[in-house]
């Protein structure tokens, strides 16, 4: 008897706090079902309105064997593709498909990708401070804790927070987080030099961008972080000025890290050939799932590209898994990000405080031990959902704010 798909539920949850999306295929095999991350935490709603009123009806008595045709044909059904809502939407089926195939088989999904190349996956972590005794004794703690690579922020991404408006913005100016990236520049710079002094090289260290300034800015800051040794530097331009890798590559040395906003296989297919950064950073859910983003960890491997996916707080512990799991099999693996969220003997209460409710929601996450996260060996992704406990912790739909990033003029730069 074929298995095939007979319903499709969306549950949307925010145990810590961020609106996540979670996908639920039912099969006509009692018993039988899959989970997919399809998080887009500021449209949220959307993107439950897609799969709910559109992708259900065209999938629900389609078999799950046949991922790569459901993506294929998801993909093209509304004509106008390529975009974060309907990726993401994808994304969740997509990913609940593999989960569904991973039971069928008996076997958790690196298992269906060709099986382990190293047996626990390195990640880096975030250390943010409001000086640089307390980014260092944050590092320290890490440190402590097994963990070889940090992200090292001084107050975020850097400019005054929401609300605050600088002296030197126009009257009338909207509100906003307000940058000012000659000094946001500077301060990293020393920033970093003051944490080498501090600690030492013995730490892999990386820096997130996160596209706020200028492609030329971007050029004066990674010459200046040369000298303090990198692992790399992340999202240094914004998404539409990416012909400016070609000149950033000419003039640093700096390894670069890039792709947390790409959607369409055109944005990443030039700058992998033509071997314009070292690691590719794709949001897994942004891209649409599992099926894409093994075909484009493949093809960077071809060019000697890494992988260093994103993992924030804002996708779910499926799409943290789902990570995991590609990153096991990936011969081009890098790094792996690892933000906002906290297996159980990973709890850092001076930092960021316990995670039960995230922990409640989704049993089964990849767990981290002395340095490493491996994930667990039940068959799919290996992630479930307490539907109780989720449905204690509703989502909430507000104006977003973080992103409204402004230069000093009150203009709107990229977040």
């Amino acid at each position: 008897m074929s298995v095939k798909i007979r319903d499709i539920r969306v549950i949307c949850t925010a145990p810590e706090g961020i609106n996540l999306v979670v996908v639920k295929i039912e099969t006509n095999q009692p018993g039988l079902y899959g989970l997919g991350c399809a998080t887009f935490a500021y449209r949220h709603l959307t993107v439950k309105h897609l799969i709910e009123e559109y992708m259900k009806p065209l999938l629900v008595g389609r078999p799950v064997e046949n991922i790569e045709e459901t993506w294929q044909l998801m993909h093209q059904n509304g004509y106008w593709r390529n975009g974060p809502i309907e990726n993401n939407a994808i994304s969740g089926i997509d990913m609940a498909l593999w989960d569904i195939k991973g039971k069928m088989a008996g076997m958790p999904l690196y298992e269906l990708f060709g099986g382990k190349v190293r047996e626990g996956i390195p990640v880096y972590r975030h250390v943010d401070g409001r000086d640089i005794n307390e980014i260092c004794e944050n590092i320290q703690m890490y440190q402590e804790m097994g963990i070889t690579h940090l992200r090292c922020q001084c107050g975020g991404y850097g400019g005054l927070p929401y609300g605050q408006t600088p002296e030197t913005a126009p009257e009338g100016a909207h509100d906003g987080l307000y940058l000012d990236s000659k000094k946001y520049i500077r301060d990293t710079i020393q920033l970093f030099e003051q944490i080498r002094a501090k600690i030492g090289y013995d730490m892999q260290l990386v820096h997130d961008v996160h596209e706020r300034i200028a492609p030329a800015d971007a050029v004066a800051l990674a010459k200046g972080l040369e000298p303090f040794d990198l692992f790399f530097l992340e999202d240094p331009v914004p998404l539409e000025q990416l012909s400016w890798l070609r000149n950033l590559r000419q003039q640093t040395s700096i390894p670069i890290a890039q792709g947390e906003l790409f959607n369409n296989p055109y944005e990443w297919r030039t700058v992998i050939a033509e071997q314009l950064i070292d690691f590719i950073r794709v949001h897994i859910s942004q891209v649409g799932g599992i099926t894409p983003a093994r075909k484009l960890q493949i093809f960077a491997e071809q060019f000697g590209v890494r992988t260093a996916w994103h993992g924030p707080g804002d996708m779910s512990p499926l799409a943290h898994a789902a990570n995991i799991h590609i990153d096991l099999a990936a011969q081009n693996f890098g790094v792996q990000e690892w933000s906002g969220i906290e297996p159980p003997n990973f709890v850092i209460q001076e930092l960021k405080g316990p995670h039960g409710a995230l922990l409640d929601v989704f049993p089964g996450m990849p767990e981290y031990r002395k340095g490493y996260v491996y994930a667990n060996d039940k068959p799919g992704l290996g992630v479930d959902i307490d539907e109780t406990e989720a449905a204690k912790y509703p989502c909430e739909n507000t104006v977003t704010t973080w992103t409204q990033t402004r230069g000093r003029d009150g203009a709107l730069v990229t977040p």
